[in-house]
């Protein structure tokens, strides 16, 4: 299901607001996806990158980013 409105979502670590998130990526909120009955999108789309969600999963349940330019220059 794709949002175009920012949903809160938390790990075991830490809460992500639009505003933490925002300003931790340097870039502003477009959509973000889930897929069904998860708590955690799997991406999210900013004017500038698309944000893969990477679960990151050892002792507590924690995500990390992964930036891909949205359309990345030819040089």
């Amino acid at each position: 299901m794709i949002l175009h409105q920012w949903k809160d979502f938390s790990t075991d670590a830490e809460s992500y607001t639009q505003e933490h998130f925002e300003k931790q990526v340097g870039d502003t909120f477009e959509a973000m996806c889930f897929e069904d009955n998860q708590d955690i999108p799997n991406f999210i789309w900013t004017k500038h990158y698309v944000v893969v969600i990477k679960p990151n999963t050892r002792m507590i349940k924690d995500v990390s980013f992964v930036k891909v330019p949205r359309n990345p220059s030819l040089n």
